[in-house]
């Protein structure tokens, strides 16, 4: 892309990084009229993109670069054009806060490095520039390509990082960003269920927005349901098992006395060490056994008669 003024002037590397100050080195370092210049150089370049993308308006301007944290690498041809230079192509990046699925369909939070925008002159495409300049930004970042995440790339955007990077599986989202295979490998952190306040799809089906302070009624109201069901049973009892969904006389379970428990331990004045009940509850006094023998417990194994209690 030609422009009427010297491009090696703006820009005196090859492949120039620009930011929010639109500052290209050091001649251009407080000069307006060559800020000037390279904002119509970003101008332009966006508004060939978006014609090239069949979009609506252009995604990448000047004063949007201005109030955006982030950063364009623009290639230039400075032999061309009869020595003045020309614009090869550029390409935006940046880092972008997303809610990403994987595989699984597991909700994760990520912030990686997007490309946002990216664009080669038609006349010079299919000449290496589209990977050289890619290149340059994957050793400037420090990135694999994989890592990164692509929001809305082209079909021919697409073919591209297939055939010079092979990235051609990509796991499906829900937004307009495109990530592929092997970046929800190497990452660290918990993973990040969906969040209920955005009206995100949860494990087990839709919920419904919400906030602490309605959570916080709803907890106290199951809380005063389930004491409500337990209060008549738990009185005067030691242990007492509450089901909400049950009658208070079904959900309570029987509990026994602490000596036949066998596992509570016996408190008396003078008991200084817990001690563990005899496991076997004691044979209740209205039931006589009448010709029946019983083996005591000990060392000689001897057989004893068991008497009926009297006057029963």
């Amino acid at each position: 892309m030609e422009f009427p003024f010297d491009i090696n002037l703006l820009f005196s590397e090859r492949v120039s990084v620009l930011d929010q100050s639109l500052i290209a080195g050091r001649k251009s370092a407080g000069r307006p009229d060559l800020q000037a210049h390279i904002a119509t150089v970003i101008d332009e370049l966006g508004r060939a993109s978006a014609k090239a993308q069949q979009l609506t308006a252009p995604i990448t301007s000047a004063s949007k670069l201005q109030t955006q944290r982030h950063q364009l690498y623009l290639l230039k041809d400075g032999e061309s054009n009869g020595g003045r230079g020309v614009v090869v192509g550029f390409l935006k990046v940046g880092y972008k806060k997303l809610f990403l699925l994987d595989r699984q369909g597991v909700h994760i939070e990520a912030e990686p490095l997007c490309v946002l925008d990216f664009y080669i002159s038609e006349n010079l495409q299919r000449h290496g520039y589209g990977l050289e300049l890619f290149d340059f930004m994957l050793k400037h970042k420090g990135l694999e390509p994989v890592l990164m995440a692509y929001d809305r790339p082209s079909p021919k955007f697409l073919s591209f990082l297939a055939k010079q990077y092979c990235l051609a599986q990509s796991v499906p989202q829900v937004n307009n960003f495109v990530v592929f295979e092997g970046f929800f490998l190497n990452r660290s952190g918990p993973f990040c269920a969906p969040l209920t306040d955005q009206g995100m799809i949860g494990y087990f089906g839709p919920t419904e927005k919400g906030s602490p302070q309605k959570s916080r009624r709803r907890d106290q109201t199951v809380l005063s349901d389930r004491e409500g069901s337990c209060a008549s049973g738990a009185e005067g009892s030691s242990l007492a098992v509450c089901s909400p969904s049950l009658p208070p006389a079904i959900g309570i379970l029987p509990v026994l006395p602490s000596p036949q428990r066998g596992f509570l331990p016996q408190q008396g004045p003078h008991s200084t060490h817990h001690t563990i009940c005899q496991s076997e509850p004691p044979v209740p006094p209205h039931r006589p056994l009448q010709g029946k023998t019983h083996k005591r417990s000990g060392s000689g194994g001897e057989k004893l008669p068991v008497q009926s209690t009297p006057g029963l």
